[in-house]
């Protein structure tokens, strides 16, 4: 076994880690090739043709000699003898140190056609857009998982767990997906591959795509904490700017409700309220401002939300809530969050939730003490209790006096109103647990939060095993008992 030098030439140095020789074990040019293609597959696949010949835009000399003629591979080698590999050449560019990184990548990563991409999309393996947003927002193959190459490292796991899970990497023109499959391999995805062409060749051979809705560069700019979040991400953040709230009252518990909901990129907002503002207010109902004094709750939560975030709906329903209003209101929305401050309007928020089968995201204080939980018997496939589940009966006014007779801390509504705020978000995004079937009792004196199970009752008069809906009833009679 003789030792023999290989001379690299520039074009080809990317194959073999940027070095421009090599030293090679082998008694002949043959064995020599074979030697390479174990290390540098890539160099090899460029010196000879599939047929094992030499490609006709490259030569082999041993020392000065030129090899040529039909036994040229089976040369016999000498210890210390020189095997240059020159290729044809046209100028600087073709050994630029990006063409041979490319050059290394296409001999490393597999490259597959869109049409094939699109048949094993359809089998199973996950098709990955790598391309920036601007891009994506003139097109995308359907279904494809939309993560932009600046923040692939970051939320690939998040998209795609199952290290297993075959990914086809695509891109534009198909350059960018070699990179960003090279650092997918360094992750530990075990099938990974570069779409032939990128996202020009897909449309072009005519492959389903699709124009995403996505964020305008304000709200990316707005919401770009969420768009970080994978429970989040543009995705959630579409929904939740589709999504439709409604707060009944305007006051310390819809006051941070309303603003947080607003903040966070709620579409829509609806407030029901026919009070207006009074300064005694102004201690806890921060939506307000001493200059609207006098001015209805409604309008004034509007102005508030609008200076927070103008592209945020707000409906007003400067209306009394009752039996006779209250199913020209409910339908309308996602869900509703109960921010009352009265047992009869309470127990007409549980009824018509019930009958709308929509959430009821209640929250209540009493001066030091705040409740919050979400009453959802329309859940599937797992409901959970209304409020009359747990207070089938109000309480006598004596053990339930009002804010107004009781007073209450003014920073209490706040905790209360905006873990009402958490839970809508949730429910909006369908992420996490929400409060059902839980009761989450806040007692600020003590600094206790304290988590309470409570059971659907199957005999419930409104949402028991088997009900109709019996209708509303007189709820100011009802809670004066």
């Amino acid at each position: 076994m003789s030792s023999v030098i290989v001379r690299i030439p520039t074009p080809l140095r990317g194959f073999v880690d940027g070095r421009d020789q090599l030293a090679v074990d082998a008694d002949s040019v043959e064995q020599l090739l074979e030697r390479l293609a174990e290390h540098h597959l890539g160099l090899v696949q460029r010196i000879l043709t599939p047929e094992g010949e030499l490609r006709p835009f490259v030569n082999l000399f041993v020392d000065n000699e030129r090899l040529q003629g039909p036994d040229a591979l089976r040369r016999r080698l000498v210890p210390g003898q020189v095997v240059s590999i020159i290729p044809a050449v046209a100028g600087g560019g073709a050994g630029s140190a990006r063409e041979q990184r490319l050059s290394a990548l296409r001999a490393s990563i597999p490259e597959i056609e869109p049409e094939e991409a699109c048949r094993r999309q359809q089998q199973g393996a996950v098709l990955l857009d790598v391309r920036d947003q601007d891009e994506v927002a003139a097109g995308s193959p359907d279904d494809a998982v939309r993560l932009g190459r600046s923040f692939l490292e970051l939320r690939i796991e998040d998209r795609v767990p199952d290290l297993n899970t075959p990914l086809m990497v695509l891109c534009g023109g198909g350059t960018r997906s070699l990179f960003a499959a090279e650092d997918l391999l360094r992750l530990g995805y075990a099938e990974v591959s570069s779409v032939s062409g990128g996202f020009n060749r897909w449309k072009n051979d005519g492959l389903p795509f699709e124009v995403p809705r996505m964020l305008d560069a304000t709200a990316r700019d707005r919401y770009s904490r969420h768009l970080l979040m994978p429970e989040v991400g543009e995705v959630g953040q579409l929904k939740l700017a589709d999504s439709r709230v409604l707060l009944i009252g305007a006051g310390g518990l819809g006051s941070p409700a309303a603003l947080y909901l607003a903040a966070a990129g709620v579409g829509t907002l609806g407030i029901v309220d026919h009070d207006v503002v009074d300064r005694s207010n102004l201690q806890r109902q921060i939506i307000h401002a001493d200059d609207r004094v006098g001015m209805p709750k409604a309008e004034s939560a509007r102005q508030a939300i609008h200076a927070l975030n103008p592209d945020v709906r707000v409906e007003l329903h400067r209306e009394y809530l009752d039996s006779d209003t209250v199913d020209g209101i409910f339908p309308d929305y996602d869900l509703v969050i109960d921010g009352t401050d009265n047992f009869a309007t309470r127990y007409l928020i549980n009824d018509a939730c019930i009958k709308h089968r929509l959430p009821n995201v209640h929250g209540a204080v009493f001066r030091f003490e705040g409740q919050v939980s979400v009453f959802w018997p329309g859940r599937e496939p797992a409901p959970g209790p209304c409020y009359r589940c747990l207070f089938p009966e109000p309480p006598p006014p004596e053990l339930a006096p009002s804010c107004s007779e009781a007073g209450v801390l003014g920073v209490l509504p706040g905790v209360i109103g905006l873990l009402q705020a958490v839970e809508t978000v949730k429910l909006l995004l369908d992420v996490g647990e929400p409060l059902v079937g839980r009761l989450l009792f806040y007692d600020a004196l003590a600094g206790r939060f304290q988590e309470m199970r409570m059971e659907r009752d199957p005999e419930c008069a409104y949402c028991g095993d088997g009900r109709s809906f019996p209708g509303y009833v007189d709820y100011q009679q009802f809670c004066r008992g």
